[in-house]
């Protein structure tokens, strides 16, 4: 397994590229299991998260290709060979569940294992589960899998989630687009990411309307044709990139971000001292106070400020003057970063779902581990501000979510490596 060392002090200065949204890929690649024409998708990030979810829909019976370079894939759902998404392939990552909808709603039935993913909270699919059932699904929980039963099809219902999911949105929208009648989805999330896929399944011809808002209604079709599309621009790697301009000061272009979907940066960072300016799809970031002030977060479904920020904003905050709250309202086991931090000389007191952050002079740097996707990046984001060399250990988790992530970061001037871990 690799580690990154990184030797922090260096401000960042230049222009990085922001790659398509992992969590706009991974959807609209489930969706080629809707329809048996072709599925042409540009803008796919290379990452370990692409390449799981690939040898699941191979093992679907997905003829698939992808083009790294031009960062291209071509999906073919022709005939579904397999109903049967296995644990070892789905407990790699918790976006395997959107292959439930778009299998039962296609070939009547399914058979995924519950899934797997960061280790930040229990994430149920009670929703998924019970938004399937009001679909006419015929759901059985047994040895750790879901067998979803539908051999009539399935019937548009009116369904009101209890509470905002990013994933049974996604799951159900897909879903429904195959059913007879009317699906209204009430309470549902509103995330860009949910928007692209709402536009591809579009052009793939289903009609649908409400996106962006928390009412989504699906008129279901009899069949979907393929198309092509272009996934936007990955927000969440774009603001981690922009919090990394605040911590490291000089100045960053980020390009190909759309600043609307990083909105809920805008007033946290211009109070701590820092200027988001948009320039078409360039969005620059330079630091506009000396030294970066304390401020506080929570994290709520979009529009509000995203959880798979929070970690890298706490890292922020360890060297700001004052103190920051950070309070974390989605997922309850998501600050397992603070020990890791506290290695490195943050003083971070957690309070149940809150953390008290108080700024010090300099963290230094040491050896940590990745125990998530955003954790890692916030140690990395933390080891460019250090002194001394910080070494991030278990990577695997930042490579699931970030592509090239060294290459990026060293071409706006971080020291930073990438090595093998040494042999036990």
């Amino acid at each position: 397994m690799d580690k990154i060392r990184i030797y922090g002090g260096t401000p960042l200065n230049g222009e990085i590229e922001i790659s398509g949204a992992k969590n706009a890929a991974l959807k609209v690649m489930t969706a080629a299991l809707l329809t048996d024409q072709p599925l042409v998708l540009h803008r796919i990030p290379d990452l370990r998260d692409v390449a799981s979810l690939s040898e699941i829909l191979t093992q679907l019976g997905v003829k698939l290709s992808y083009d790294a370079g031009k960062k291209t894939m071509r999906l073919h759902s022709a005939a579904i060979a397999s109903c049967v998404a296995p644990y070892d392939l789905v407990r790699k990552m918790r976006a395997s569940i959107l292959v439930l909808g778009p299998l039962v709603a296609r070939h009547g039935e399914a058979k995924v294992s519950l899934p797997g993913g960061c280790a930040i909270g229990t994430r149920p699919v009670d929703m998924h589960i019970d938004g399937l059932r009001q679909l006419g699904v015929e759901i059985e929980l047994v040895d750790g899998y879901i067998n979803a039963r539908a051999p009539r099809g399935l019937t548009g219902a009116h369904i009101h989630f209890p509470k905002v999911s990013v994933g049974a949105t996604e799951n159900i929208m897909m879903a429904a687009t195959l059913a007879k009648g009317t699906t209204t989805l009430v309470n549902a999330a509103r995330e860009p990411e949910i928007v692209d896929l709402g536009e591809c399944l579009i052009k793939m011809g289903a009609e649908i309307t409400g996106l962006g808002t928390d009412t989504i209604i699906i008129h279901g079709k009899a069949f979907l044709r393929g198309t092509e599309h272009a996934v936007i621009a990955d927000r969440i790697e774009a603001g981690t990139f922009a919090i990394a301009g605040a911590m490291t000061g000089g100045t960053l272009r980020l390009k190909h971000c759309n600043i609307e979907h990083i909105d809920y940066l805008l007033d946290p960072l211009h109070k701590a001292g820092v200027d988001l300016v948009s320039d078409g799809d360039t969005v620059t970031v330079k630091r506009i106070s000396k030294q970066l002030r304390g401020v506080d977060i929570m994290t709520e479904p979009y529009p509000g400020f995203p959880t798979d920020l929070q970690a890298q904003m706490m890292s922020m905050l360890t060297i700001s003057e004052g103190a920051g709250m950070v309070t974390e309202t989605i997922f309850e086991n998501r600050f397992m970063h603070v020990p890791e931090l506290a290695r490195m000389g943050a003083d971070i007191t957690i309070h149940g779902s809150s953390a008290l952050v108080r700024g010090v002079s300099k963290l230094r740097g040491a050896d940590v581990m990745a125990t998530d996707l955003r954790a890692s990046v916030s140690l990395v984001l933390a080891g460019l501000v250090a002194e001394g060399a910080t070494t991030v250990h278990r990577i695997y988790h930042l490579e699931r979510g970030y592509e090239n992530i060294v290459s990026k970061l060293s071409s706006v001037g971080a020291k930073l490596e990438r090595m093998k871990e040494e042999a036990a």
